[in-house]
């Protein structure tokens, strides 16, 4: 990952870094490796987000097909 420091503007740089790795999720992932998860843990949260994607895909599906 690059970012690019024009004019020695280093705060808006850090700005841009900060907004790219929150993009990419690697704020998120070094939160869940602070401490061990249990490989059920894990599976259970996994597949718990898989059901809570599929319910908000339906949503918008009934949504969008409701909408013509």
């Amino acid at each position: 990952m690059q970012i690019i420091v024009r004019e020695n503007n280093v705060d808006q740089a850090l700005r841009a870094l900060k907004k790219k790795l929150q993009r990419e999720g690697v704020y998120r992932e070094m939160k869940m490796r602070r401490h061990y998860e249990k490989p059920s843990e894990k599976r259970a949260r996994e597949k718990a987000a898989a059901i809570r994607r599929a319910r908000k895909m339906e949503r918008k599906a009934a949504e969008r097909d409701g909408n013509k």
